[in-house]
């Protein structure tokens, strides 16, 4: 069994070691393949995934036992890849107040069955609580944090090891999500902007995928000091047609698009990253349908972004604190977060909107000279008789603490300053 916690940084720690999650939610079918014949788990692992959803919507007590056995196998098989699972509890985790002297809820004993059939697997990693209970399209029929407390308090009891992580919908307010801050671990919301009309599942004026920064910083308001996780887009319900909406146009992000959310939520503070919707296969091609998981968008968009993510260069700035160093940029459309590993400080930045021009970055030490652009690419030419050149980083001159850089709309970049 993993002990899982949390460190002072929002970072998790997987048996003391620093770790930046990378999830799939849903991930591909345990026992099937990706289209070159390779083991769906194994494929995914080797790219950097570490975590995928496990769990149901609709555990109930008179099931229980085949329930957990399942769940089990899908645990094994995890295990059998190196994956931990992010374990979906339903609506389980929303408890009625214990009324001394009478036995507990039905509600409660099905999260004690739940939590002691799982904790000591090796494939368990972290709870998924109630999803989106403050969403604001469930009416008046929001679930309320009291209940989710008490649920929270009763699974720490039973499983102390294993943290408990619950996503709001991106529409909520600050106000609205802060009386959850006692229910979970770790919390985050889902941004799923690419659509047509754009930005039509987060509901606000920015219909821009720039949106995921505003949703993960208003996130990290309603956390305090917790950490939080965030659900960017493979696909969701609205880009899937359905006999209610026939006519919706399924649409994907970019490489371009999902790599800029993706730092982008980093830059606003996140501390892990969850993929959704490569399970739903209504919207993937029939080979992919047939598959059980969306393979072309994996191979197009999210394996290249996987492995850049988990990088030998870039692994060690994502698990980092956050460095004293007061890095600015010249501009306000380009976002940015300092992290120092007592090597390297890293630079991550992105541009949000505005127009393609040189942004000028001040604030590094002055002992500094030079930095490299991280996963950008250049030849270096070998001395003869070799001749031939060798890849290395982009680099960038400094002086005086500062260093220059072109930036166009929605560009990412990772730099590392040697100390």
């Amino acid at each position: 069994m993993s002990t899982v916690t949390i460190a002072p940084t929002g970072a998790l720690l997987v048996d003391g070691s620093p770790h930046f999650p990378i999830v799939l939610s849903n991930g591909p079918p345990p026992d099937g393949s990706e289209p070159g014949g390779r083991n769906g788990l194994a494929e995914v692992v080797a790219a950097g995934v570490s975590f995928v959803r496990t769990g149901m919507a609709d555990w109930n007590l008179s099931g229980i036992g085949p329930q957990l056995a399942a769940q089990r196998r899908l645990l094994d098989a995890a295990a059998a890849h190196g994956l931990r699972a992010w374990l979906w509890l339903g609506n389980v985790p929303n408890l009625p107040p214990h009324v001394p002297g009478r036995p507990p809820s039905p509600q409660e004993q099905l999260l004690a069955r739940i939590a002691d059939g799982l904790q000591g697997h090796p494939g368990l990693g972290v709870y998924k609580g109630v999803d989106e209970p403050r969403n604001p399209f469930r009416g008046d029929n929001w679930i309320r944090p009291a209940g989710l407390i008490r649920a929270y308090e009763r699974l720490r009891q039973l499983d102390g090891t294993h943290p408990l992580v619950i996503t709001q919908a991106p529409i909520g307010t600050v106000a609205q999500l802060s009386p959850y801050r006692k229910a979970f671990d770790i919390t985050g919301a889902d941004a799923y902007p690419v659509s047509y009309p754009p930005g039509a599942h987060t509901s606000t004026a920015n219909r821009d995928i720039s949106v995921v920064g505003d949703v993960t910083r208003k996130m990290i308001k309603a956390a305090g000091a917790k950490p939080v996780w965030m659900t960017l887009q493979i696909a969701w319900s609205g880009v899937a047609p359905s006999k209610q909406r026939p006519s919706v146009v399924p649409r994907f992000p970019t490489l371009q698009a999902e790599r800029f959310m993706a730092y982008q939520a980093i830059v606003s503070g996140a501390r892990g990253l969850v993929f959704f919707g490569g399970h739903l296969t209504q919207v993937a091609a029939p080979r992919d349908a047939a598959a059980g998981w969306n393979w072309t968008f994996w191979n197009e968009v999210l394996r290249p972004l996987v492995a850049e993510l988990t990088s030998a260069a870039v692994a060690p700035a994502l698990v980092s604190p956050n460095a004293k160093a007061a890095v600015k940029p010249s501009t306000t459309d380009v976002e940015l977060v300092v992290r120092d590993d007592a090597t390297f400080l890293y630079v991550i930045a992105v541009r949000r909107k505005g127009t393609t021009n040189v942004v000028a970055f001040t604030g590094l030490p002055k002992k500094i000279a030079s930095g490299e652009v991280l996963n950008e690419y250049v030849q270096k030419p070998l001395p003869p008789p070799i001749g031939a050149g060798r890849q290395v980083f982009r680099t960038v001159g400094v002086a005086n603490g500062r260093f220059e850089d072109w930036f166009a709309p929605h560009d990412a970049r990772v730099y590392r300053f040697r100390r």
